[in-house]
């Protein structure tokens, strides 16, 4: 199964989000985006791929430490960048070294539990709003989004979430997640 570790802001903080990005969709072109689904607003913390299922109890288990191993945190969303002009994300601000130790701890548990990894990159936390095909100046983006300053939460779970591709073909059908694990921090 096709899994990643993230941590899931709570709603009202994502509502808060998706008032600006609201906005966003006024701006010119905006109709060429693929906007990201909003029940599926999430930060990365490790991307595992396809993982096999007789790994998940270690997974499992590991996950579990990482969690246990780091104390809740404070983040909150903010403003906004990009990656070139293929993708428009939200900014993270906060204890962001937490944020980053967390990312570290999750990627070590699943190499350690046998999963295949790609190789170590550094840690860019961002939630990803939407993604361009057409090479779209995503600028007039950031800029509208540079003021956005959501209010603070505190994390105290870390998730385990399976990624259901599109298989209907059905063109911009999104992704699926569906949460199978949580694990409490610092519990």
């Amino acid at each position: 199964m096709r899994l990643f570790v993230a941590v899931l802001p709570p709603p009202p903080r994502l509502a808060e989000l998706g008032a600006a990005v609201d906005e966003l969709h006024a701006l010119p072109g905006a109709e060429h985006l693929r906007w990201a689904g909003r029940d599926d607003w999430h930060l990365t913390l490790a991307f595992l791929g396809e993982v096999d299922e007789g790994l998940l109890p270690d997974l499992h288990a590991r996950l579990a430490r990482a969690a246990h191993r780091t104390p809740p945190f404070e983040l909150r969303l903010h403003g906004g960048g990009r990656f070139g002009d293929k993708v428009l994300w939200a900014g993270v601000a906060g204890e962001l070294d937490a944020l980053r130790l967390l990312a570290e701890r999750s990627d070590a548990a699943a190499r350690r539990a046998g999963v295949a990894m790609e190789d170590h990159r550094r840690y860019h936390p961002h939630l990803t709003l939407a993604r361009s095909r057409a090479g779209l100046d995503l600028r007039p983006y950031v800029d509208a989004l540079t003021p956005f300053e959501g209010t603070a939460w505190q994390t105290d779970e870390l998730t385990l979430v399976r990624s259901r591709l599109p298989v209907s073909g059905v063109v911009g059908e999104q992704p699926r997640y569906e949460v199978v694990g949580r694990w409490g921090l610092g519990a």
